[in-house]
């Protein structure tokens, strides 16, 4: 049976309770990967609620910033440490080590690197990626789109996995309400203005759910808040429950990003529940929406309202249908499972 190391992040815990599209990723991957016969251990904080068998002692930087308040900027980088001492002490346990966070675990691994396999949640076109690639060219990185492994130097792709999610966490409706629904960081890499906005121009209500960012707080105040009103409402964050009650119920998802989005769960989950998504065409959008089939990919605020006018033109069961086809977790499972034994048979 072959044995992997799945190491999460220490930011929440493992599955998350409201954000933490990583950590909801591992998780799902982990259960995903037992059910096909591979022995999984996760690296992950004490307060998660898993059913994995788990590795960690210390609680997530989210469970001590609720029972501190703020904490030194030094302990996320703590966590990491005490994370991969626990792994180093367990190395020649696995066959592969799986590895979700961030920058320290490649110097830990040291010979081990060609049969690990790392998987990077965030974008990689700024400096700390690049000095990451260059001092580590035999570290095996997996994209979570062809548009993040452009930029992931040749030397480290060892192959494109899209994200998956548990088939059943979320339930198809045929019928949905009359809203809009945006999920997401409360910040300017999301746009969430931008979606009140659109949904405004095509003359549809919006209920907006999601966190507001720790590293930009000051966005929601002075971008979102002014636009809210009868016709457009923040519910906060929104757990696995609530997201399928607002997107099963949307007419559309709404998902104006500003940035190079690498992956973008929200929009699966919202395809999950049959809804069709419209979505800037940055990133990874062209990859996951196919315009036309499960949502529109526009470019402008303009054509996301005209999108929003054609909306009711789409099968929200072949939407579902496309979920099925190509967002599962097992899907996902099956990709790495394959990428784990090229990298053992290499």
């Amino acid at each position: 049976m072959l044995r992997v190391a799945q190491v999460a992040p220490n930011i929440f815990p493992v599955p998350p309770d409201h954000h933490g599209g990583t950590e909801r990723v591992v998780h799902d991957l982990g259960t995903a990967l037992r059910s096909l016969g591979v022995e999984i251990t996760l690296f992950g904080p004490a307060d998660s609620a898993t059913d994995l068998p788990r590795v960690g002692d210390y609680p997530s930087l989210a469970a001590l910033e609720r029972q501190y308040g703020s904490v030194a900027a030094g302990v996320p980088a703590a966590l990491d440490a005490l994370q991969l001492e626990a792994l180093r002490l367990r190395l020649d346990d696995f066959d592969i080590v799986h590895c979700h966070g961030e920058f320290a675990h490649a110097a830990l691994l040291g010979t081990r690197r060609r049969r690990s396999l790392t998987t990077i949640h965030w974008r990689v076109d700024e400096l700390d990626r690049a000095l990451f690639f260059q001092g580590f060219p035999d570290l095996p990185v997996a994209a979570i789109s062809a548009a993040q492994a452009a930029g992931i130097p040749a030397a480290n792709r060892a192959g494109i996995v899209h994200h998956g999610i548990d088939r059943d966490r979320y339930t198809f409706r045929a019928a949905p309400d009359d809203h809009v629904a945006f999920v997401g960081r409360m910040t300017d890499q999301k746009r969430p203005d931008v979606a009140i906005r659109v949904a405004r121009t095509a003359g549809l209500p919006i209920r907006l759910g999601g966190t507001i960012d720790v590293g930009n707080p000051d966005y929601f105040d002075a971008r979102v808040r002014p636009l809210l009103g009868a016709d457009a409402t923040y519910l906060g964050p929104v757990d696995d429950a609530r997201k399928g009650e607002l997107l099963g119920g949307a007419r559309a998802l709404l998902f104006p990003i500003d940035w190079p989005e690498p992956f973008g769960l929200v929009m699966i989950e919202a395809m999950a529940c049959g809804t069709p998504v419209v979505a800037w065409d940055r990133g990874s959008v062209p990859e996951i929406v196919e315009d036309g089939v499960t949502g529109f990919v526009v470019a402008s605020e303009a054509e996301a309202a005209a999108a929003l006018a054609r909306i009711g033109q789409l099968d929200r069961a072949r939407v579902r249908r496309r979920f099925e086809e190509r967002f599962t977790a097992e899907r996902m499972a099956r990709d790495y499972l394959a990428l784990y034994r090229r990298l053992l048979a290499a």
